[in-house]
């Protein structure tokens, strides 16, 4: 099971790339653990300035702006 963050402030940006990433991974029966991080100390601390960010597995895989389903489809995938 992947270990999946999405770190941001709650924007709707954030909300947008949960929902997709939840949707991709029951669309391909892919089990995960996904969390939302919304403390800023917490989000510094990966080193990103810009949110959403995703990070799986400890590492950090996106940051600024939605992903696109295909990269999703691609994490989800590896």
């Amino acid at each position: 099971m992947k270990e999946i963050k999405v770190l941001g402030t709650g924007c709707s940006n954030c909300k947008n790339t949960i929902a997709l990433i939840e949707q991709v991974a029951k669309a391909h029966g892919i089990e995960v653990s996904l969390e939302k991080v919304e403390e800023l100390k917490e989000i510094m601390s990966y080193g990103v300035m810009s949110t959403p960010s995703v990070v799986i597995d400890g590492k950090v895989v996106h940051a600024g702006g939605v992903p696109s389903r295909d990269k999703v489809e691609q994490w989800l995938a590896n």
